[in-house]
């Protein structure tokens, strides 16, 4: 198995322990987790194809949905609502 799979590893665990933390405490090392996935995914692409490459970018949307929907809208100049009003069903 390659590094970069390793660290995509690492890095599926880490997202899942964030995920597991109060709310008021995943916001850094969710912005930590979120800078870092677009270079991990780039270099599984490079590394391994679109094969594997796409299934990494899969799981980083699938566990990230929520935050990249609030990035989109608010870049868009769409209305937002923070993360404490969102009914979570």
């Amino acid at each position: 198995m390659s590094l970069s799979l390793i660290f995509a590893c690492f890095w599926v665990l880490a997202a899942a322990g964030v995920a597991m933390l109060p709310m008021r405490r995943q916001y850094a090392p969710g912005l930590a987790l979120l800078v870092m996935a677009p270079v991990l995914i780039g270099v599984i692409f490079y590394e391994h194809g679109w094969l594997f490459g796409g299934v990494a970018l899969f799981g980083f949307l699938s566990m990230f949905r929520r935050p990249l929907m609030f990035f989109g809208r608010k870049a868009l100049g769409l209305p937002v609502q923070g993360p404490e009003a969102e009914n979570d069903t």
